[in-house]
This record gives C-alpha cells, structure tokens and sequence, in this order.
C-alpha cells in the first residue's frame, strides 16, 4: 500500500501523498486517489494492516483509515488490538517457537558467524521474533540463500528474500495465523458472520501463505512474489506494476466487498 520513490515504478507525475517520516524526512508515499480508497475501504468493511514490519515501524505510518480495531505486525508475532499489543497472543507465540525450533538467539549467531561486511549492511532483530539482514542484493555471494534456508528448515526456520532485505523467520510466526485469529475475534464478536469472506493482498514470499488462505487474494506485478512467478486458484495479478499497483489493489478490494455485499442481499 505505501511505497517509496524507488518503488513508484515511472509514475512519478501522479499526484501523491507522504504517509510516513523518517527521522523527519520523508519516506514512503500512496497516491491521493489510494488515500481516499483505503479510507473509504475502511468504512465499509473489517480492514486490518498486516505487515512484517515492526510495532514501531509500523506504529510511524500514517495510514488513512486508523485508527485500527486490530492491525498485525512482526510477521504474525504481534496483533495490536486498539495499537496495543496483545500479549496473550504474544506468550501464544514465543511459546509456539520454543516447542518447535532453536531460539532467535542461536539462529542469529549462527547467521551472524556466515556473513561479512562485502555485501551486508546491517543486521537487525525484529521485536526479539526474528532477524533479517539489509544487503547489497548484486553482492549476495550465489547460492548464499538457498544454503542458508536449507540449514533453517532444520531448526524450525526458513529465509526467503525482498529487495534489500533478506529475512530468517521462526515457522510459528506466520501472517496467516495472525490474520486467522483476528477472523475469529471478529466473528465471535458479531463483527463478522460466520461465513464472511477473507480478502488479502500481499508482495513478499512472506505473504504467500496469507495469500492462499484467502477466499480471494490480490497481488502486484513487481516484489519478489513476482519473481518467484507465484500464482494460485484464488489470486489475482494486478496490470500496473510501482504505486500504481497499490491503487489497483484498492480498486479490487472495493470490488470484492461490494460483490460479497450483493450476495448477502441475494441471499437474503
């Protein structure tokens, strides 16, 4: 949805507006028309931001639609409920990790011990769930990742890459089951019927789980799903490729509430 001016894919005459900054300058813009969608997206139906990024990183987006009853950040890990942290689910999660694979700890030295400053920046860790590297992709020595997710999948683990970042993900943190147990709330809470249909969009290898446990899902035709050549039954595939993609994405999603309104009515 958001996208910087690296991501604007030629479109650099379209009218755009800054929703997030970065140590005061900034840093990641959606088209006016994208704004005014996801806000009006919002007012329609349950939306629910779901990222890798985390709760801070997410937390100094402006989004247009918040605030947000439920958003998910850290790749699963978190669900902010009213922008605080849920910690139920959080202990849910650390504990999930700690039955089924080694420890961010040792993963991290593990990691750490196989790269150098040739092609890696930075080394980070992400709300104590996971750590990723920012790279120089062109320097990423060949095979590197392959070698690396096979030794992960080991541990309960798995590596996968997007643009700059290469991310090593613990196997209970996963976009889907977050976006499964915000679902549920929301039908026990009457938010939602029982047979309401799920809607989602992602770019990334990280999404394509959330992607194919979707009644229907969207993605855009750049990021690294895009690479992997990624498909399924339910998946759309927008035209447009940069920002233009993410007002694509808005259409599509209006689109399909509006469908699954008039088969409510059908119905009814």
């Amino acid at each position: 949805m958001i996208f910087s001016r690296n991501g604007f894919g030629g479109a650099d005459d379209v009218a755009k507006q800054c929703v997030e900054y970065y140590e005061g300058e900034p840093l990641s813009y959606m088209t006016t028309t994208a704004v005014e969608r996801l806000a009006a997206l919002a007012a329609l139906a349950p939306v629910v931001p779901t990222t890798t990024r985390t709760i801070d990183q997410f937390q100094r987006i402006e989004l247009p639609g918040a605030p947000w009853r439920y958003a998910i950040t850290s790749n699963g890990g978190n669900i902010l409920v009213d922008g605080l942290p849920d910690p139920t689910w959080r202990t849910a999660i650390d504990d999930q990790v700690k039955a089924t694979g080694a420890t961010l700890a040792e993963v991290g030295a593990e990691w750490r011990s196989r790269i150098d400053d040739s092609w890696v920046t930075k080394y980070r860790e992400a709300d104590d769930l996971f750590c990723y590297l920012v790279v120089r992709p062109q320097a990423v020595p060949e095979g590197f990742l392959a070698e690396w997710d096979a030794w992960c999948r080991t541990q309960g683990w798995s590596a996968s890459q997007q643009g700059r970042k290469i991310y090593t993900m613990p196997d209970a943190v996963c976009k889907s089951l977050a976006v499964a147990e915000v679902r549920r709330r929301l039908v026990e809470s009457g938010e939602l019927s029982e047979d309401a249909e799920l809607f989602t969009a992602g770019d990334g290898a990280l999404d394509a789980p959330m992607l194919t446990a979707a009644d229907a899902a969207i993605r855009p035709r750049h990021g690294e799903l895009q690479e992997l050549n990624f498909t399924s039954p339910n998946l759309t595939v927008t035209e447009s490729a940069g920002i233009l993609a993410g007002l694509e994405i808005l259409e599509w999603f209006h689109e399909a509430v509006e469908r699954a309104a008039l088969t409510v009515g059908d119905a009814a």
